[in-house]
């Protein structure tokens, strides 16, 4: 059976790029049109478009802005140029491992192609696109055979169409998983964005999938209540021995599942795994503004309160069940790491 969905972050059009905001969803579906990286890059920084595959997908697509812009077939300087844009957008997210897995493979077609690079790096980054989707709907399929008849799952932020090239990772398995049996989907809000209640139950909304939202702090309360058979995320990072970088809360929910027997399902596809990273010691956890949820009225300089904002934390291989990739899927990572799935 062919697997739809009706939801798309990003969207090539021919020579621009458009890009879902989703900073303004659910209630407004706004497309911005850039035609350069360096608007791009803030797209990404600012979190218009958010989601590790995502974020590797836009960046393929904004080098091939960058080499659209400034190639000139008669003067080399358009490569320092097309180097320098890739620098910032590699300085724009640090967590997410498919961002650096992108740019490396544009840069790798830049010093392949002779003559106009253009073609070239617009076809990679539409066949990056393309294969991140393939890979989803391999990863959908895999998971929904490990889930079989478990009813009650609980997703946490945004592992969607929304954050990949399409369908998703962990709300792949979702959609899939639905597809052959109703089961009931929880989606927990995810502060302090919101990506819970702000997308996925919006994209679960449009396929016409129904879902039950909860608040981050109900989960122990929804798992003590025996709701939840399993708990499925996405990554943004996987170090070698299966520790996973996933958004905030996801650390929490691991220990809160283990507590009630609950399992955790890690979705992502191979360009996610950092397989020259040993540990989740070594990811590096972005930091935001603390004005992002700090009260106006505690923003002064002389202020005695203060936020800590870590976007995102490590769950260590010992909470996690499963780890699912289009290559394959790893139980108990803590026992041997993710390893066999580097075919490099």
């Amino acid at each position: 059976m062919e697997q739809k969905f009706n939801v798309h972050a990003l969207v090539w059009q021919g020579q621009q790029l458009a890009v879902l905001d989703q900073r303004q969803l659910p209630e407004i579906v706004h497309y911005e049109l850039y035609v350069t990286a360096p608007d791009v890059a803030q797209a990404i920084k600012t979190m218009q478009v958010r989601g590790a595959p995502a974020i590797g997908i836009a960046a393929a697509y904004a080098v091939a802005l960058s080499v659209q812009q400034h190639y000139q077939p008669d003067n080399s300087v358009w490569r320092q140029q097309v180097a320098a844009e890739i620098k910032l957008l590699a300085a724009s997210r640090p967590t997410a491992v498919n961002l650096f897995w992108a740019l490396e493979l544009m840069q790798k077609k830049l010093t392949q192609v002779e003559g106009s690079p253009v073609e070239a790096v617009i076809q990679l980054a539409q066949d990056i696109h393309q294969q991140d989707i393939a890979a989803n709907l391999k990863m959908g399929a895999l998971g929904a055979d490990i889930l079989r008849d478990a009813q009650g799952l609980l997703t946490h932020c945004n592992a969607g169409a929304l954050a990949t090239g399409g369908y998703g990772t962990a709300l792949g398995v979702i959609r899939s998983a639905y597809q052959r049996q109703a089961r009931h989907i929880y989606a927990g809000e995810t502060r302090p964005w919101l990506q819970g209640a702000r997308l996925t139950v919006w994209e679960l909304a449009e396929d016409d999938i129904p879902s039950t939202l909860i608040a981050d702090s109900a989960a122990a309360m929804l798992m003590k209540s025996g709701q939840v058979d399993w708990i499925i995320v996405g990554a943004d990072r996987i170090a070698a021995n299966g520790d996973v970088a996933n958004k905030i809360g996801t650390y929490s929910l691991a220990v809160l599942a283990k507590y009630h027997g609950v399992k955790l399902m890690v979705v992502a596809p191979t360009s996610t795994i950092d397989f020259a990273m040993q540990s989740g010691d070594d990811i590096e956890i972005e930091q935001r503004a603390a004005n992002e949820f700090l009260p106006q009225c505690y923003a002064q300089a002389d202020s005695l309160i203060d936020a800590w904002n870590p976007v995102f934390d490590v769950t260590p291989a010992e909470l996690v069940s499963v780890i699912v990739t289009e290559r394959g899927a790893v139980f108990n990572p803590i026992d041997k790491g993710v390893g066999e799935l580097n075919n490099e």
